[in-house]
């Protein structure tokens, strides 16, 4: 008489469980270890534009292009957008903003963690800018650079290290966490107001993903750190 509530139990408990489990699977840490990715991932954004520059063939192929990308099935195209580059300046600008932000956040995190965070956020960028570009008909928009995948370092940097002091220009301190809201006001405003030829809602995007990365697999809230900075 007791094995029908004995088994309701044990489904109960079943699920409750793996809901605990997949949780906690989310949320397991790597086995830390540096190795300075930050180099690797300069360097093959480097090989990469040195190979574009070469064969516009080959920035055909790793540029988003959402006509490419969804109509000719170049899916890669949402992963392999964040190492092209159009520029050397282009390049130099996103790699020195990953130098600064990415190197403490790298030696903070692992290696291993912090090249999940930046390929998974660039790649979340690179599939939101498609179906974005998609839905309002701008199919032959290209979309290159790291730049995403910078401003989640920046947001990540700024909820790790949230009393960090960045001199702006290497004169005006700024609290880490001030500047970001300071840069995702910019932005948005930028988005809006400006018509220039820079992708921000992709820094936008970053931002968001990089927030969405630390609530889910972190667990941290950072509006509540930022608070509560003593």
């Amino acid at each position: 008489m007791f094995l029908p509530l004995y088994s309701a139990a044990v489904v109960l408990n079943t699920e409750a469980f793996a809901d605990i489990y997949t949780m906690n699977l989310i949320r397991t840490p790597f086995r830390y270890t540096y190795r300075n990715v930050i180099v690797l991932i300069a360097a093959a954004c480097l090989l990469i534009l040195l190979l574009t520059m070469v064969s516009p063939a080959m920035y055909r192929l790793l540029a988003l292009t959402p006509l490419l990308t969804i109509r000719a099935r170049m899916y890669w195209q949402v992963f392999t957008y964040q190492f092209v580059h159009g520029s050397f300046w282009h390049l130099f600008s996103n790699m020195l903003g990953l130098l600064i932000f990415g190197t403490a956040v790298e030696k903070k995190i692992g290696s291993r963690e912090f090249l999940l965070f930046y390929l998974l956020t660039a790649t979340l960028c690179g599939i939101a800018a498609c179906t974005g570009y998609s839905f309002f008909g701008l199919w032959r928009v290209g979309l290159v650079g790291a730049s995403g995948a910078v401003f989640a370092v920046m947001y990540l940097f700024a909820v790790l290290f949230p009393r960090s002091t960045i001199f702006v220009f290497g004169l005006i301190p700024v609290p880490a966490p001030l500047l970001i809201i300071i840069y995702g006001c910019m932005e948005v405003y930028d988005m809006l107001f400006t018509y220039d030829s820079v992708a921000h809602s992709v820094h936008l995007s970053g931002l968001f993903f990089a927030w969405l990365y630390i609530r889910i697999r972190f667990g941290i809230k950072p509006l509540k750190i930022w608070l509560f900075i003593r």
